[in-house]
């Protein structure tokens, strides 16, 4: 009896920890039966399990330090790219998959959203791919 008195006098440090998880039905009814005959609040089963098992459950392996230096002969390398909401004449052209000339020359006559800035042509990323998904419609 004096060992009821112990558990139940156990105090859970102030800087504990919330835990919410879901066992298989099977092992939940396990810890309530423990705790009941035990007669010790299940928290405490499942910190004395924790404690006293943890250390068997291998570590997994350390996270990796930085990535070395990308290599250059022979690896490509991968950047991730933002395109660009404005875009020249050329990044058009590679957009829509066709030449720069037969770009302008659509924006000069007024088929593809653009506007002219100075004595070069902008196009805006979203219009010409609105426009684009609208072109047959």
């Amino acid at each position: 009896m004096a060992k009821r008195k112990e558990s139940k006098a156990v105090r859970l440090p102030a800087d504990t920890t919330a835990l919410f998880v879901r066992l298989p039905a099977e092992e939940a009814e396990r810890i309530d039966r423990v705790a009941c005959e035990r007669k010790i609040p299940k928290k405490e089963v499942i910190r004395m399990l924790v404690t006293d098992h943890l250390d068997e459950i291998p570590l997994p392996p350390p996270i990796p330090g930085p990535a070395p230096e990308p290599q250059r002969a022979g690896h490509m390398v991968y950047v991730p790219y933002d395109a660009p909401d404005v875009l020249t004449e050329h990044e058009a052209a590679k957009l829509l998959h066709a030449d720069a000339e037969t770009i302008l020359a659509m924006a000069e006559r007024g088929e593809i959203p653009a506007r002219k800035i100075g004595d070069g042509w902008r196009f805006g990323r979203a219009a010409l791919l609105d426009w684009l998904g609208t072109a047959g419609s």
